[in-house]
Parts: C-alpha cells; structure tokens; sequence
C-alpha cells in the first residue's frame, strides 16, 4: 500500500511536470525570443502605436524622445506616444496589451489586423511598456474629468514568472500630466535596451525621415504629428506632391491599374493595384552638390512605394523583373496602393513593414512595370546627356547673348517652321522651358532632325535655339571628338565653332522673305558637306 502510494503520487508529479513542460507557449522564453522578431528598427516599432492611434480617429499624434537619468545616473532613454483618439475602457486595454488580443481581429478596414502592435512593438524596444487611456464619461459635462486607466507589460516580471497575465486596469489617481482632453491614450516605453541609436538627436533625425515618408497620406489629410513638440513633414518619395518639403517632379504616363486575384486559385476574390510613375528633374537638379541629393533622399533612392490603406508598409526594388538598379535609376519613382483584400498576395505581415509579392502578382503586375523603368531609365540617361551638352554650349550662349546688343533686332514675324520647331523642342527639352534667366536669348542643344541638315533653327519671336544634328557626318567625324577630346585643352576653340554656326543660323532667322530659299541653301549645303566627309 506504502508502494502504490509512492508510485501514485510520483505518477502525479511526473503528470503536472508534463503539463508544465507541454504548455502552448513557455511564456518565460516566448518574451525573450518574441523581441527579436518581427521588426527592422525603432521607427518601425514606432510606425505601430502611430498605426493604433490613427484607427482610434487620432488627429494629433505626440510622439516624444527624452534622455533620463537612472538611478545609477546612467542616461537612459524613454520614449512616449500621446494621441487623442478616443481611448479605451478597461477590457479594451486589458486585451489591446495581450499578444494576438484586439477587437478588430481579420478586420481588414483599418491598418491593424492581428492584435500584435501594441505588445509586440513596444517589447522589441523596450523592457516595460505601460499605457494610460481615457474615455468621455457617458452624459459627462463639460468640465467632468474622464477617469484615466493603467496597465503594463514588464519583460523582467514576466521573466521571473511573476507576471502570467495583463494585470487588471487601475484607475490612475494622479494620472500624468499629457493625460488630458476628453480622451486619449499614452503609451510610455521605460528601460529602452534595443533601440536604434543611443543619442536622442539621432533617433529623431532618423524618426523624422522614416514616419514623414510612412504617414504622408495622412498628414496631407490633415492629421499632426509632432517629434519633440516639432511638427513633423511629409516626405514624398515621388517628389510629386505640392505639400511635400520637396517636390518638382512631373507625372510620367497615366496611373496604371490592374484587377489582381486575392488567391490565386480562387478567381472570385479580386482586388484593385495602382501604380504610379514620376521622372525627376534632371536638367533642375543634377548640379545640386553629392550632400545635398543625399539629404532629400536623391542619391542611391531608387525605388518602388508600397502603400496599403495609405500607410507605406515597403520601400525597395519591387516588381521590376530582370531589370537590375542603376545609378540613372535614381531619377525616377514608383508608388503601388493595393486594397487591403490583397494583403497575402503582397505577403504583408503582422508588422506591417515588409511586402514579400507572392508569384502570381510578380506575373500580373512585372511586364509592365519593368518596361516602363526601363524606359524612365532610357530618358534618364538621355537627360545627363543634354545636360552635359547644355554645359558645353554654355560658354557659345554667354558670348552670344552679351553680344546680342550690338547687332539689329531680329524680326518678330517669324518663320511657321521655325516656330513648330520651337514647339516641338519645348516638349522635349526642359532646358528651353525652364530657362534660370528670361533675358538670355541664345541656345544650343542636340536633337536629331527631320531632313538631312548639320543644322537647323527654332525661333518664336523672342528666343533663337541653334539645333546641331547628331546624325550627321560632320558631327559624327569633326564637332563631337572637337567637343569631347580637344575641349580640355582649348574650350575657347569649341566656343568659336559654335558661335559660328549660331551666326548662320541667326543670319537665317533674320533674312526677311529669303528664309524658304536659306533653307533650301543650308540642306545642300549641308548634304554637300555630308559628301565630302563619306568614306566611301
């Protein structure tokens, strides 16, 4: 009997051991490992208390980076997050503290889905998160003070088992003093060991960058965010927006659209995906200096946006085939929304930071999408090379348009070939549209032409362009390698070349009812000249 009681109660013993061994989750390791996943950095982690404070209807959003000092007079940093949404009662924040618990799981709707946000991003930063909200008092008045509620999560108490679950909300008595307005939440992250950088300046430098590209549809809707009481811009990485601190870029093509499947083996679910393209203004900014296109984002920028529910969950080389990134790349961009109901087939997790495109959407959305960046790249490079030929000619157009003075106006009746020309060139010249300096009359660019001339003239009354034909043999065998080779060692000779040539065609310009007959002059000369430089 002695025996059986033993063995009974070691059959016991061994029983609850295996409860123990065998539960879902080790909760004392989950939490460790749990602060390893999921996220790329602080300004991620951040990214998803600004995620909760938008789906509570926040229109402010408080976010503050503060140096402290421990009690060992360490400096240690303590980061908060402020909104004033419409709070949370005692349930609510009890569940919004769990891992997996949310209200609003597998809705689609808003930015959140899984319930992982809050607890999940405040412990990959931070060993303690404690959260203080507040809701209007039903039928309150005016001046009734909402009751403000707390909990946390502490790594280190749940560590030594002391903490199995979100401890029951409490009502704050003397709750900080951010807690105001007539609802809210504050989310406070204490005992800060894995952030990004251990310099408050540096952390917000890089906050400033990361939330102003991720929230701008937001904040161009109308919602404040502010670092540090300073209010936070919304960075367009198209360069297209008018509200954005840097803009000038143009729309390249129409928004492309594409009707996607949810699954690929299930035709029935389908969601929408819009892309957008824009070309930067080469000929306006490629003097700016190395430092300076860094700081907007130019340089090494190339990219595609990924957008879902206006929030920016990817940055990176996306859809773009066998094409591989170049430096002329840097000088476009591309933006895709996506409805929500695609989240699978973009492969956009919980942490809302990352797109993996499944195989079937690369096969939808890639053809197009390649093709045209490598079109963009194709007019990129085009571009720089004008630009290094507007450089070329600058010194000819500086003499010339000195000079203008000393010769006879030209005539304000102007040739309708001479003006179509101008027309056209515009079109594909930005140089003549946006010239620094209205009074400068003279210039020079390259663009092949439609007849067989080394040269030809646009003229609109006003401005003259000398346009030199690449496809000829006198540019091909004399003015190119002049311009190429010999210019390092004497420019002023290129410069007296070009000057000659914007002589005739000024000449031209300025032969009142003689134009029709100088230009049937110029075209046999000019295939004269072909002539005698053949090879054969």
């Amino acid at each position: 009997m002695i025996k059986a009681a033993a063995g009974s109660v070691m059959t016991k013993t061994v029983h609850s051991v295996r409860r123990a061994d065998y539960s879902i989750i080790a909760l004392d390791k989950f939490i460790q490992a749990t602060r390893d996943s999921g996220y790329k950095g602080t300004a991620s982690a951040i990214s998803e208390l600004v995620d909760n404070s938008i789906q509570a209807g926040a229109t402010r959003i408080a976010i503050s980076v503060a140096a402290k000092t421990s009690d060992d007079e360490e400096k240690v940093i303590e980061i908060s997050v402020l909104d004033n949404g419409c709070g949370m009662d005692p349930p609510t924040l009890r569940q919004a503290l769990r891992f997996g618990g949310s209200t609003r799981f597998g809705d689609r709707r808003g930015l959140g889905r899984y319930g992982m946000g809050l607890p999940n991003a405040s412990l990959s930063q931070a060993r303690r998160v404690a959260v203080f909200t507040w809701q209007s008092p039903k039928g309150a008045r005016g001046h009734d003070t909402p009751t403000v509620y707390s909990s946390y999560l502490d790594v280190d108490e749940i560590v030594r088992c002391e903490m199995i679950e979100v401890p029951e909300p409490k009502v704050v008595k003397v709750p900080p003093s951010r807690c105001a307005g007539n609802s809210g939440t504050l989310v406070c992250w204490s005992q800060c060991d894995r952030l990004d950088n251990r310099r408050v300046s540096t952390i917000v430098r890089k906050l400033e960058v990361e939330l102003g590209r991720r929230f701008r549809h937001f904040i161009w809707k109308g919602l404040r965010i502010t670092i540090n009481g300073d209010t936070l811009d919304a960075f367009d990485p198209l360069y297209l927006h008018p509200k954005a601190e840097i803009s000038g870029a143009q729309l390249f093509g129409e928004e492309m659209r594409f009707e996607v499947r949810a699954d690929p083996l299930d035709s029935r679910k389908t969601g929408w995906v819009s892309v957008r393209f824009t070309e930067l203004p080469v000929h306006a900014w490629h003097k700016l200096s190395n430092d300076e296109k860094r700081r907007i984002g130019l340089s090494k920028g190339a990219g595609v946006s990924i957008v879902r529910g206006g929030r920016e969950v990817d940055y990176g080389w996306f859809f773009m085939g066998s094409k591989h990134r170049e430096n002329y790349d840097d000088w476009w961009r591309c933006e895709i929304q996506f409805d929500p109901i695609l989240d699978e087939a973009f492969g956009i997790t919980h942490t809302k930071q990352q797109a993996r495109p499944q195989a079937h959407l690369i096969e939808a959305l890639s053809p197009d999408l390649e093709a045209t960046a490598r079109a963009l790249n194709g007019r990129a490079r085009k571009a720089h090379t004008a630009v290094k030929a507007r450089e070329r000619f600058s010194e000819a157009e500086r003499i010339a348009n000195e000079r203008d003075h000393l010769l006879r106006p030209l005539p304000r009746s102007v040739d309708p070939t001479a003006r179509a020309l101008m027309r056209e060139l515009e079109e594909s010249h930005p140089t003549l549209r946006d010239r620094p300096n209205e009074a400068d009359r003279y210039s020079i660019i390259e663009h092949s032409v439609k007849d067989t001339s080394f040269f030809t003239l646009a003229h609109d009354g006003d401005k003259l362009v000398l346009v030199l034909n690449p496809d000829h043999p006198f540019y091909r065998e004399i003015y190119k390698p002049l311009s190429e080779g010999e210019v390092s060692r004497d420019p002023q000779l290129r410069a007296k070349l070009e000057l000659l040539l914007l002589a005739a065609a000024r000449s031209e310009a300025a032969a009142r009812g003689k134009i029709p007959a100088l230009a049937k002059h110029r075209l046999e000369w000019s295939n004269t000249l072909a002539a005698f430089l053949s090879d054969k």
